[in-house]
Protein backbone atom coordinates (compact mmCIF):
# COMPACT_ATOMS: atom_id res chain seq x y z
CA UNK A 1 0.00 0.00 0.00
CA UNK A 2 1.04 3.47 -0.47
CA UNK A 3 -0.14 7.04 0.27
CA UNK A 4 -1.57 9.72 -2.07
CA UNK A 5 1.14 12.31 -3.49
CA UNK A 6 0.79 14.89 -0.97
CA UNK A 7 0.10 12.98 2.14
CA UNK A 8 3.12 14.67 4.66
CA UNK A 9 1.73 18.53 3.61
CA UNK A 10 -1.67 17.66 4.36
CA UNK A 11 -1.13 15.81 8.01
CA UNK A 12 -1.48 16.57 10.53
CA UNK A 13 -4.73 18.74 9.54
CA UNK A 14 -4.96 21.91 11.51
CA UNK A 15 -5.22 20.98 14.58
CA UNK A 16 -3.21 18.43 14.86
CA UNK A 17 -4.94 15.38 13.82
CA UNK A 18 -4.47 12.35 11.61
CA UNK A 19 -7.67 11.28 11.41
CA UNK A 20 -8.93 10.75 15.15
CA UNK A 21 -5.21 10.53 16.29
CA UNK A 22 -3.54 13.50 17.73
CA UNK A 23 -4.57 17.39 18.50
CA UNK A 24 -3.94 19.11 21.96
CA UNK A 25 -5.17 18.52 25.38
CA UNK A 26 -3.83 20.96 27.45
CA UNK A 27 -4.37 22.74 30.34
CA UNK A 28 -6.28 26.63 29.73
CA UNK A 29 -3.11 28.25 30.94
CA UNK A 30 -0.92 26.79 28.17
CA UNK A 31 -3.19 26.88 25.20
CA UNK A 32 -1.76 30.20 24.02
CA UNK A 33 1.67 29.19 24.82
CA UNK A 34 1.48 25.90 22.55
CA UNK A 35 -0.45 27.92 19.61
CA UNK A 36 2.30 30.12 19.35
CA UNK A 37 4.94 27.53 19.18
CA UNK A 38 2.75 26.29 16.49
CA UNK A 39 2.35 29.38 14.63
CA UNK A 40 6.16 30.52 15.00
CA UNK A 41 6.67 26.86 13.77
CA UNK A 42 5.13 26.88 10.72
CA UNK A 43 6.45 30.47 9.94
CA UNK A 44 10.02 30.11 11.05
CA UNK A 45 10.98 26.88 9.91
CA UNK A 46 10.05 27.86 5.85
CA UNK A 47 12.58 30.52 6.57
CA UNK A 48 15.81 30.57 4.50
CA UNK A 49 17.50 31.90 7.53
CA UNK A 50 16.52 28.84 9.50
CA UNK A 51 16.91 26.17 6.73
CA UNK A 52 20.01 27.64 6.08
CA UNK A 53 21.35 27.15 9.77
CA UNK A 54 19.78 24.08 10.56
CA UNK A 55 21.53 22.51 7.52
CA UNK A 56 24.53 23.87 8.41
CA UNK A 57 24.67 22.58 12.04
CA UNK A 58 23.64 18.94 10.30
CA UNK A 59 26.60 19.29 8.01
CA UNK A 60 29.33 20.91 10.18
CA UNK A 61 28.29 19.94 13.80
CA UNK A 62 26.47 16.74 13.27
CA UNK A 63 28.37 14.96 10.74
CA UNK A 64 25.51 14.56 8.34
CA UNK A 65 24.90 12.57 6.55
CA UNK A 66 25.41 9.43 8.31
CA UNK A 67 25.45 6.30 5.90
CA UNK A 68 23.79 3.32 5.05
CA UNK A 69 25.86 0.33 5.50
CA UNK A 70 24.93 -2.92 3.89
CA UNK A 71 25.64 -5.88 6.88
CA UNK A 72 27.13 -8.52 4.76
CA UNK A 73 27.88 -11.00 7.84
CA UNK A 74 24.34 -10.55 8.82
CA UNK A 75 22.54 -11.05 5.80
CA UNK A 76 24.70 -14.02 5.44
CA UNK A 77 23.58 -15.51 8.51
CA UNK A 78 19.96 -15.03 7.78
CA UNK A 79 19.03 -15.34 4.25
CA UNK A 80 18.45 -11.78 2.91
CA UNK A 81 20.39 -8.38 2.02
CA UNK A 82 19.79 -6.54 5.44
CA UNK A 83 21.29 -2.78 5.26
CA UNK A 84 21.20 -0.39 7.60
CA UNK A 85 21.11 3.97 8.35
CA UNK A 86 23.86 4.53 10.54
CA UNK A 87 22.50 6.97 12.96
CA UNK A 88 24.46 5.61 15.51
CA UNK A 89 27.26 7.63 14.07
CA UNK A 90 24.88 10.91 14.32
CA UNK A 91 27.22 13.34 16.78
CA UNK A 92 26.13 12.08 20.19
CA UNK A 93 25.29 8.72 19.51
CA UNK A 94 21.71 9.00 18.44
CA UNK A 95 18.82 10.16 16.07
CA UNK A 96 17.59 12.12 18.65
CA UNK A 97 19.82 15.36 17.70
CA UNK A 98 18.07 15.79 14.69
CA UNK A 99 15.17 17.10 16.37
CA UNK A 100 17.11 18.49 19.28
CA UNK A 101 19.09 20.89 17.19
CA UNK A 102 16.05 21.81 15.66
CA UNK A 103 14.16 22.53 19.01
CA UNK A 104 16.39 24.55 20.07
CA UNK A 105 17.13 26.28 17.36
CA UNK A 106 13.14 27.24 17.42
CA UNK A 107 13.92 28.14 20.80
CA UNK A 108 16.49 30.16 20.13
CA UNK A 109 13.76 32.29 18.00
CA UNK A 110 11.35 31.73 20.54
CA UNK A 111 13.86 33.97 22.82
CA UNK A 112 13.79 31.44 25.49
CA UNK A 113 16.55 30.49 27.62
CA UNK A 114 15.96 27.01 29.17
CA UNK A 115 14.95 23.44 27.49
CA UNK A 116 12.75 21.12 29.70
CA UNK A 117 12.65 17.59 29.25
CA UNK A 118 12.31 14.28 29.72
CA UNK A 119 14.61 10.66 28.60
CA UNK A 120 14.31 7.21 29.30
CA UNK A 121 17.18 5.74 27.83
CA UNK A 122 19.22 9.18 27.86
CA UNK A 123 19.85 9.93 24.53
CA UNK A 124 17.23 12.36 24.41
CA UNK A 125 18.62 13.77 27.65
CA UNK A 126 22.11 13.76 25.96
CA UNK A 127 21.23 15.23 22.60
CA UNK A 128 19.19 18.53 24.45
CA UNK A 129 21.64 18.72 26.73
CA UNK A 130 24.22 19.02 23.48
CA UNK A 131 21.81 21.30 21.83
CA UNK A 132 21.70 23.46 24.62
CA UNK A 133 25.41 23.77 25.30
CA UNK A 134 25.71 24.71 21.18
CA UNK A 135 23.00 27.49 21.88
CA UNK A 136 24.03 28.54 25.15
CA UNK A 137 20.87 27.71 27.18
CA UNK A 138 20.52 26.48 29.94
CA UNK A 139 18.52 22.53 29.90
CA UNK A 140 16.75 20.11 32.64
CA UNK A 141 16.08 16.69 32.09
CA UNK A 142 13.85 14.84 34.35
CA UNK A 143 14.51 11.01 34.58
CA UNK A 144 13.12 8.11 36.27
CA UNK A 145 15.14 6.51 39.06
CA UNK A 146 15.10 3.42 37.33
CA UNK A 147 16.35 4.37 34.12
CA UNK A 148 19.25 6.55 35.91
CA UNK A 149 20.62 2.89 37.28
CA UNK A 150 20.28 1.37 34.23
CA UNK A 151 21.59 4.33 32.07
CA UNK A 152 24.45 5.73 34.23
CA UNK A 153 26.98 6.21 31.13
CA UNK A 154 24.44 8.82 29.66
CA UNK A 155 23.39 10.42 33.03
CA UNK A 156 27.06 11.13 33.30
CA UNK A 157 27.38 12.91 29.86
CA UNK A 158 24.41 14.91 30.63
CA UNK A 159 26.32 16.18 33.73
CA UNK A 160 29.49 17.01 31.96
CA UNK A 161 27.23 18.60 29.55
CA UNK A 162 26.05 21.12 32.25
CA UNK A 163 22.95 19.52 32.07
CA UNK A 164 20.36 19.54 35.47
CA UNK A 165 19.85 15.86 35.84
CA UNK A 166 16.29 15.46 37.80
CA UNK A 167 15.84 12.24 39.36
CA UNK A 168 11.92 10.42 39.23
CA UNK A 169 11.05 8.91 42.21
CA UNK A 170 7.38 8.17 41.75
CA UNK A 171 5.76 5.16 40.41
CA UNK A 172 7.81 3.00 38.16
CA UNK A 173 10.19 5.31 38.15
CA UNK A 174 10.68 5.29 34.23
CA UNK A 175 9.55 6.70 31.17
CA UNK A 176 5.96 7.90 31.47
CA UNK A 177 6.79 9.54 35.42
CA UNK A 178 9.39 11.29 33.72
CA UNK A 179 7.51 13.03 31.36
CA UNK A 180 4.78 13.79 33.91
CA UNK A 181 7.48 15.19 36.26
CA UNK A 182 9.12 17.42 33.09
CA UNK A 183 5.24 18.16 32.41
CA UNK A 184 5.05 20.07 35.72
CA UNK A 185 8.52 21.64 35.75
CA UNK A 186 7.39 23.28 32.10
CA UNK A 187 3.84 24.58 33.50
CA UNK A 188 5.65 26.42 36.27
CA UNK A 189 7.37 28.94 33.93
CA UNK A 190 6.19 28.46 29.90
CA UNK A 191 6.99 32.29 29.46
CA UNK A 192 10.69 31.48 29.82
CA UNK A 193 11.26 27.78 28.99
CA UNK A 194 10.29 25.74 26.00
CA UNK A 195 8.88 21.85 26.88
CA UNK A 196 11.12 20.29 24.26
CA UNK A 197 9.45 16.30 23.42
CA UNK A 198 11.61 13.71 22.82
CA UNK A 199 9.53 11.44 20.12
CA UNK A 200 6.39 12.35 17.64
CA UNK A 201 3.92 12.56 20.86
CA UNK A 202 2.83 15.29 23.10
CA UNK A 203 0.29 17.82 22.04
CA UNK A 204 0.21 19.15 18.33
CA UNK A 205 3.05 20.40 17.32
CA UNK A 206 5.13 18.26 18.48
CA UNK A 207 4.29 14.92 16.65
CA UNK A 208 4.89 17.11 13.27
CA UNK A 209 7.73 19.00 14.64
CA UNK A 210 9.88 16.10 15.29
CA UNK A 211 8.60 13.54 12.64
CA UNK A 212 9.94 16.87 10.19
CA UNK A 213 12.93 17.32 11.81
CA UNK A 214 13.61 13.42 11.92
CA UNK A 215 12.87 13.35 7.90
CA UNK A 216 16.08 13.88 7.10
CA UNK A 217 17.07 9.99 8.19
CA UNK A 218 14.50 9.18 5.59
CA UNK A 219 15.54 11.68 2.95
CA UNK A 220 19.43 10.71 3.56
CA UNK A 221 18.38 6.89 3.33
CA UNK A 222 15.63 7.01 0.52
CA UNK A 223 18.85 8.18 -1.97
CA UNK A 224 21.70 6.50 -0.36
CA UNK A 225 20.14 3.20 -0.39
CA UNK A 226 19.20 3.69 -4.43
CA UNK A 227 22.94 4.66 -4.73
CA UNK A 228 24.20 1.23 -3.64
CA UNK A 229 21.37 -1.11 -5.25
CA UNK A 230 19.95 1.08 -8.06
CA UNK A 231 16.36 1.15 -6.35
CA UNK A 232 14.16 0.82 -3.38
CA UNK A 233 14.26 -1.64 -0.12
CA UNK A 234 11.60 -3.90 0.03
CA UNK A 235 11.13 -3.30 3.72
CA UNK A 236 11.91 -0.48 5.97
CA UNK A 237 12.25 -1.90 9.60
CA UNK A 238 12.13 0.71 12.90
CA UNK A 239 11.60 0.33 16.62
CA UNK A 240 8.69 2.10 17.67
CA UNK A 241 8.47 3.64 21.41
CA UNK A 242 7.26 6.89 20.83
CA UNK A 243 8.47 6.43 17.57
CA UNK A 244 10.35 9.44 16.41
CA UNK A 245 13.39 7.36 14.62
CA UNK A 246 10.59 5.39 12.47
CA UNK A 247 8.57 8.17 11.59
CA UNK A 248 11.79 10.13 10.44
CA UNK A 249 12.93 6.93 8.04
CA UNK A 250 9.59 5.89 7.07
CA UNK A 251 8.49 9.38 6.43
CA UNK A 252 10.26 9.20 2.86
CA UNK A 253 8.73 6.00 1.70
CA UNK A 254 5.14 6.44 2.72
CA UNK A 255 4.19 7.46 -1.20
CA UNK A 256 6.06 4.61 -2.28
CA UNK A 257 4.15 1.52 -3.23
CA UNK A 258 5.80 -1.73 -2.62
CA UNK A 259 7.78 -0.61 -0.29
CA UNK A 260 6.16 -2.23 3.36
CA UNK A 261 7.36 -0.32 6.60
CA UNK A 262 7.69 -2.01 9.76
CA UNK A 263 7.44 -0.58 12.94
CA UNK A 264 8.84 -2.82 15.66
CA UNK A 265 7.32 -2.78 19.39
CA UNK A 266 8.89 -4.04 22.66
CA UNK A 267 7.24 -7.64 23.64
CA UNK A 268 8.99 -7.35 26.42
CA UNK A 269 9.14 -10.87 28.70
CA UNK A 270 5.15 -11.26 28.45
CA UNK A 271 1.43 -10.64 27.05
CA UNK A 272 0.15 -9.43 30.42
CA UNK A 273 0.35 -5.71 31.08
CA UNK A 274 3.20 -4.59 33.12
CA UNK A 275 5.80 -7.50 31.03
CA UNK A 276 5.81 -5.59 27.49
CA UNK A 277 5.21 -1.94 26.03
CA UNK A 278 3.99 -3.10 22.99
CA UNK A 279 1.13 -0.12 22.59
CA UNK A 280 -0.59 -0.81 18.93
CA UNK A 281 -0.17 -4.46 19.47
CA UNK A 282 -2.22 -4.84 23.07
CA UNK A 283 -3.65 -0.77 23.39
CA UNK A 284 -6.85 0.88 22.96
CA UNK A 285 -8.01 4.57 22.14
CA UNK A 286 -6.67 7.24 24.64
CA UNK A 287 -5.37 10.52 25.94
CA UNK A 288 -1.90 10.74 26.94
CA UNK A 289 0.38 14.37 27.56
CA UNK A 290 -1.93 15.95 25.78
CA UNK A 291 -2.69 13.85 22.74
CA UNK A 292 -5.27 10.99 21.47
CA UNK A 293 -3.37 7.96 20.62
CA UNK A 294 -3.66 4.00 21.03
CA UNK A 295 -2.29 3.39 24.85
CA UNK A 296 -1.88 0.57 27.12
CA UNK A 297 -4.55 0.86 29.80
CA UNK A 298 -5.55 -0.72 33.17
CA UNK A 299 -9.26 -2.58 34.13
CA UNK A 300 -9.50 1.69 35.45
CA UNK A 301 -8.97 3.26 31.98
CA UNK A 302 -5.32 4.88 33.38
CA UNK A 303 -1.71 4.36 31.64
CA UNK A 304 -0.99 0.69 32.31
CA UNK A 305 2.27 -0.41 33.35
CA UNK A 306 4.96 -1.06 30.92
CA UNK A 307 7.87 -2.62 30.78
CA UNK A 308 11.08 -3.25 28.45
CA UNK A 309 15.20 -3.90 28.31
CA UNK A 310 15.40 -0.80 26.79
CA UNK A 311 14.25 1.85 28.60
CA UNK A 312 13.52 4.42 25.66
CA UNK A 313 10.94 1.65 24.53
CA UNK A 314 8.88 1.58 27.73
CA UNK A 315 6.25 4.14 27.36
CA UNK A 316 2.58 3.38 27.61
CA UNK A 317 1.08 5.02 24.43
CA UNK A 318 2.49 5.98 20.95
CA UNK A 319 2.84 8.42 18.48
CA UNK A 320 -0.51 9.19 16.81
CA UNK A 321 0.57 9.31 13.43
CA UNK A 322 1.77 5.60 14.15
CA UNK A 323 -1.40 4.76 15.19
CA UNK A 324 -3.17 6.69 11.79
CA UNK A 325 -0.56 4.97 9.49
CA UNK A 326 -1.27 1.02 11.27
CA UNK A 327 -5.39 1.80 11.19
CA UNK A 328 -4.99 2.88 7.39
CA UNK A 329 -2.69 -0.51 7.24
CA UNK A 330 0.04 1.56 5.64
CA UNK A 331 2.38 -0.06 8.36
CA UNK A 332 3.30 -3.28 10.03
CA UNK A 333 3.13 -3.88 13.39
CA UNK A 334 5.62 -6.19 14.50
CA UNK A 335 7.62 -6.60 18.23
CA UNK A 336 10.72 -8.31 19.34
CA UNK A 337 11.04 -10.04 23.17
CA UNK A 338 13.99 -9.28 25.31
CA UNK A 339 15.58 -12.62 24.76
CA UNK A 340 15.66 -12.06 20.69
CA UNK A 341 16.72 -8.32 21.56
CA UNK A 342 19.56 -9.36 23.65
CA UNK A 343 20.93 -11.96 20.91
CA UNK A 344 20.07 -9.63 18.29
CA UNK A 345 22.57 -6.95 20.28
CA UNK A 346 24.90 -9.37 20.50
CA UNK A 347 25.06 -11.09 17.07
CA UNK A 348 25.14 -7.77 15.47
CA UNK A 349 28.33 -6.63 17.64
CA UNK A 350 30.12 -9.58 16.71
CA UNK A 351 29.36 -10.47 12.97
CA UNK A 352 29.61 -6.66 12.04
CA UNK A 353 31.63 -4.63 15.09
CA UNK A 354 28.50 -2.65 15.52
CA UNK A 355 27.39 -2.08 19.35
CA UNK A 356 24.07 -1.29 18.76
CA UNK A 357 21.82 0.47 21.53
CA UNK A 358 19.09 -1.81 23.01
CA UNK A 359 16.45 0.20 20.75
CA UNK A 360 17.60 -0.49 18.09
CA UNK A 361 18.40 -3.71 18.59
CA UNK A 362 14.57 -4.63 18.60
CA UNK A 363 14.73 -3.65 15.05
CA UNK A 364 17.96 -5.80 14.08
CA UNK A 365 15.93 -8.81 16.03
CA UNK A 366 12.56 -8.21 13.89
CA UNK A 367 14.71 -7.87 10.86
CA UNK A 368 16.44 -11.05 11.10
CA UNK A 369 13.18 -12.91 11.62
CA UNK A 370 12.04 -10.89 8.52
CA UNK A 371 15.00 -11.92 6.50
CA UNK A 372 14.31 -15.71 7.23
CA UNK A 373 10.59 -15.34 6.40
CA UNK A 374 11.44 -13.38 3.37
CA UNK A 375 14.45 -14.54 1.47
CA UNK A 376 16.00 -12.20 -1.24
CA UNK A 377 14.21 -9.40 0.03
CA UNK A 378 15.86 -6.65 0.43
CA UNK A 379 15.66 -4.66 4.23
CA UNK A 380 16.38 -1.25 5.46
CA UNK A 381 16.52 -1.42 9.19
CA UNK A 382 17.14 2.36 10.86
CA UNK A 383 20.29 0.98 13.30
CA UNK A 384 18.84 4.57 15.49
CA UNK A 385 21.46 4.37 18.50
CA UNK A 386 24.78 3.42 19.39
CA UNK A 387 24.85 0.76 22.55
CA UNK A 388 27.66 2.51 24.77
CA UNK A 389 25.22 3.53 27.40
CA UNK A 390 23.63 -0.42 27.45
CA UNK A 391 26.50 -2.23 27.71
CA UNK A 392 27.10 -2.38 31.64
CA UNK A 393 23.62 -3.35 32.14
CA UNK A 394 23.33 -5.69 29.42
CA UNK A 395 26.74 -7.93 30.61
CA UNK A 396 25.92 -7.38 34.32
CA UNK A 397 22.05 -8.50 34.03
CA UNK A 398 22.41 -11.37 30.87
CA UNK A 399 26.13 -11.89 31.01
CA UNK A 400 28.39 -12.65 28.28
CA UNK A 401 27.75 -15.03 25.67
CA UNK A 402 29.71 -18.23 25.03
Amino acid sequence: MKLDKGYLASHPDGEGYFGKYGGAFLPPELVDHFRAISDIYERVSKSDEFIRELRGIRKHYQGRPTPVYHARNLSEAHGAPIYMKREDLNHSGAHKLNHCMGEALLAKHLGKRKLIAETGAGQHGVALATAAAYFNLECEIHMGEVDIEKERPNVTRMRILGCEVVPVSHGLKTLKEAVDSAFEAYLKDPENSIYCIGSVVGPHPFPKMVRDFQSVVGLEAKEQFAELTGGLPRHVVACVGGGSNAMGIFSAFLEDEGVELHGVEPLGKGTKLGEHAASLAYGSEGVLHGFNSIMLRDEDGDPAPVYSCASGLDYPSVGPEHAYLAELGRTVVGGATDAETIDAFYELSRLEGIIPALESAHAVAYAAKLAERRPGESILVNLSGRGDKDIDFVVEKYGLPD
